[in-house]
C-alpha cells in the first residue's frame, strides 16, 4: 500500500510526463485474486487510498466472483464493503459460471458509453441463448433465487476445500503463496528445470496439473498452480495430495523448513510448527 500511495502522490504532484499538466483522471486497477500469486487484494485499504486521493477504482474479479464471500459475490462481499465504492467492476463468466464471455458493471453513463464506443460491443455479436441461460441459471443458484440452498452450500464447500488443501500442502513441507481463503493455490517449484519434470511425473500418475514459468513468473520463481473447486470431494483432494507428496519427494520440492504438525485431537484446526533440518 505504501508503494501505491507513493505512485498516487507522484502522479498528482508531477502530472503528465511531457507537459506536467494535471491528470484528468487517475485510475487504480487491481484484481480480486491475483491469478499467479493466489493473493486476495487488500480492498479496504485500496478504497481508502482511492477516496483520499480522489482516484477511480477498476476491480477485476475474474477469479473471485462466485468464489469469495459468504454469498459468493466476490472480494467486495468477502470484505463486507459497499459495491458503490468500486467505480468499474469486471468479471468473467468462464470460471465460476461455467459459460463464456464476461461483464463490466458501473454507472449508467459508463455502460452507455461502452456500448456506443467499445469495439467489442459495436462489432461483436450477441451471446448465444444457451450461454445466456447458463449464466442466468448459475447466478440464480449462487444468489439462492432458484429456491434451493445449493449455491450457498457450494460456496461454503469451496471455502472448506481451500483451507484443507492449503493446510495439507504446508504440512507436507511445500512452500505455497497466497491467502488462506484463496482457491488459487500456487506451489513453488523455483527451478525452471523442474517445471516439465513435475508436470510429466504428475501425468504419469494420472493427474494433470498447470505449471507456470517465465515470462509469466520471474525466471527462478516457477510454480504449479492448483485451482480448487467445490466439486472436489475430500477423497479427490487426498488422492491428489498423496500424489503431489510422492512427486515432491522424488523431485525434492519440499523446500519449507517450517512444517506444520497437526494436533492429534483436531487434525486440521491448530497450526503447530516445528523446524525440520533436512
Amino acid at each position: 500500500m505504501q508503494s501505491l500511495e507513493k505512485l498516487l502522490r507522484e502522479a498528482i504532484v508531477h502530472g503528465q510526463p511531457r507537459t506536467h499538466r494535471p491528470w484528468k483522471k487517475i485510475l487504480i486497477v487491481v484484481e480480486g485474486i491475483y491469478s499467479m500469486e493466489g493473493s486476495i487484494v487488500r480492498l479496504p485499504e485500496v478504497i481508502a487510498l482511492k477516496k483520499r486521493y480522489q482516484a477511480y477504482l477498476y476491480l477485476d474479479e475474474a477469479h473471485s466472483i462466485g468464489a469469495l464471500g459468504p454469498r459468493g459475490r466476490g472480494v467486495v462481499d468477502y470484505f463486507g464493503l459497499d459495491p458503490c465504492d468500486v467505480d468499474v467492476m469486471m468479471g468473467t463468466f468462464t470460471k465460476s459460471f461455467g459459460a463464456a464471455g464476461g461483464y463490466i458493471a458501473g454507472k449508467r453513463e459508463l455502460i452507455e458509453y461502452l456500448r456506443s464506443h467499445s469495439h467489442s460491443a459495436v462489432y461483436a455479436t450477441s451471446m448465444s441463448p444457451p450461454v445466456v441461460e447458463q449464466i442466468i441459471t448459475s447466478m440464480k443458484c449462487i444468489m439462492g433465487e432458484d429456491g434451493t440452498t445449493i449455491g450457498r452450500e457450494r460456496v461454503q464447500q469451496l471455502a472448506e476445500n481451500t483451507v484443507y488443501f492449503r493446510k495439507r500442502l504446508r504440512e507436507m513441507g511445500f512452500i505455497i503463496y497466497g491467502n488462506n481463503d484463496s482457491p488459487v493455490v500456487p506451489m513453488m517449484l523455483y527451478m525452471p528445470a523442474k517445471i516439465g519434470a513435475f508436470g510429466r511425473e504428475m501425468l504419469k500418475r494420472n493427474i494433470g496439473v498447470v505449471v507456470v514459468g517465465f515470462p509469466a513468473t520471474p525466471i527462478i520463481e516457477s510454480r504449479a498452480r492448483f485451482c480448487i473447486s467445490a466439486a472436489h470431494s475430500r477423497n479427490m483432494l487426498d488422492q491428489a495430495l498423496n500424489v503431489i507428496s510422492e512427486v515432491g519427494d522424488l523431485l525434492q520440492l519440499k523446500y519449507s523448513r517450517h512444517r506444520m504438525q497437526p494436533s492429534s485431537a483436531r487434525p486440521f484446526d491448530d497450526d503447530v510448527y516445528e523446524d525440520i533440518d533436512d
